[in-house]
């Protein structure tokens, strides 16, 4: 599509941005880019808590570089939040980190943090998976500081960008067929030994900066 359209992609998946994180997050490699540029790819070491926020603000400008050449971003992903905030103009409150509030909720058990969640905000809690701690403690996080549910403290402004959406859709049956090819194909590419590699490299990430 791109080479037909004379496009340049950006990348709208939040775990691409990390270097390192091959295969286990199907990061296109050269010969997939095909030649095509490709931007918002490793670009941060995983030792960075890269924000949605930092997304919006530097996909927004490659956007405007991609078309300062006349040629035409194609956004490719990926994650629907950071879809939303870049293309839908999704307003997100600026909350610096309460290490404090963190510290006190990483003691929890998973099940526990979800439980909070659910009796804070329990529309949240349905768009979030209950064993992803990171995301379920930021939620609590941005909850405790406006005193709003994760919505209301969200608001969205009139998009910048004219966008012509292009997506396809599976069945339930052919989708989870298609993702244990692709898990089989991981594990086959070295998902195991690119795992052991990061782990040695990076160590298990605890304490993340906040950006």
């Amino acid at each position: 599509l791109a080479k037909q359209i004379n496009g340049e992609i950006i990348s709208a998946d939040s775990r691409l941005v990390y270097k390192g994180f091959n295969i286990g997050t199907a990061k296109p490699d050269k010969s997939e880019q095909d030649g095509i540029p490709h931007y918002m790819i490793d670009i941060v070491e995983p030792e960075i808590d890269y924000s949605a926020g930092l997304y919006k603000k530097e996909a927004k400008e490659k956007i405007y570089e991609i078309n300062s050449k006349g040629k035409t971003p194609i956004i490719v992903g990926g994650t629907g939040l950071y879809i939303d905030i870049l293309l839908k103009n999704y307003d997100l409150p600026e909350i610096s980190p309460n290490i404090e509030l963190r510290n006190k909720l990483k003691q929890c058990e998973s099940e526990e943090l979800y439980q909070i969640l659910k009796t804070k905000d329990l529309k949240a809690s349905e768009n979030i998976d209950k064993n992803d701690r990171k995301k379920i403690i930021r939620a609590l996080e941005i909850i405790e500081t406006t005193g709003c549910t994760l919505e209301n403290s969200r608001g969205i402004s009139e998009p910048e960008f004219d966008v012509e959406w292009i997506g396809r859709n599976y069945t339930r049956e052919e989708l989870y067929s298609r993702i244990d090819k692709r898990v089989d194909i991981m594990i086959e590419q070295g998902l195991l030994e690119e795992t052991k590699y990061l782990l040695k490299k990076h160590g298990r990430i605890q304490n993340l900066v906040n950006t």
